[in-house]
């Protein structure tokens, strides 16, 4: 039973949030911090096109992102691994004029207190339990975060900057308070 339940909870976390829905969504948007850094996001006013999706899937993620969807940026690469900050979508999904691929517009909404490394996340047994898509397809440049993950991806980096929460307690090593 537990098995079949956890197959379950993994196939649901795969897919796409209901983009009919009203309900806030939540992703994960990667890139080489060599290629597109929260500093390069920062420096170029906070907005952007988020482009180069080529991958099928992660463009079927683009298609059902909507305005105002909250998205991690993460810093992907062998060095790298790591959330670093939270941009908003501030448009749809477009085509970007580049062999087919596509593209939202996005505009940073703060730095995180305490980037959050890719060890840490797959360490805690929250996220370990939660079936998180990025655990299971690294490659993947954008993936849906169901919002308890992004609840408790939020506390393990004392929030980010414009969460309403600059009060918040820091949290240490290992997601300690």
């Amino acid at each position: 039973m537990a098995r079949q339940r956890n197959k379950n909870t993994k196939q649901q976390n795969d897919r796409p949030p209901d983009s009919s829905s009203k309900q806030q969504q939540y992703w994960l948007l990667k890139t080489e911090p060599g290629e597109w850094s929260w500093e390069d996001q920062m420096a170029n006013g906070g907005k952007t096109k988020w482009d180069g999706v080529k991958n099928k899937q992660a463009q079927k993620h683009l298609k059902s992102m909507r305005l105002g969807d909250l998205c991690f940026f993460y810093h992907s690469g062998a060095k790298a691994r790591r959330v670093v900050g939270v941009v908003r979508v501030v448009k749809e999904c477009y085509d970007d004029g580049e062999d087919g691929g596509l593209a939202v517009d996005v505009a940073a909404v703060g730095e995180f207190r305490r980037p959050v490394d890719l060890a840490e996340m797959k360490g805690d047994e929250r996220l370990k339990a939660s079936g998180f898509a990025l655990f299971r397809q690294p490659r993947l440049s954008v993936v849906p975060v169901p919002a308890e993950v992004w609840e408790r991806v939020c506390e393990l980096g004392g929030g980010y900057e414009g969460d309403g929460g600059a009060e918040k307690e820091e949290v240490g090593e290992g997601g300690k308070p």
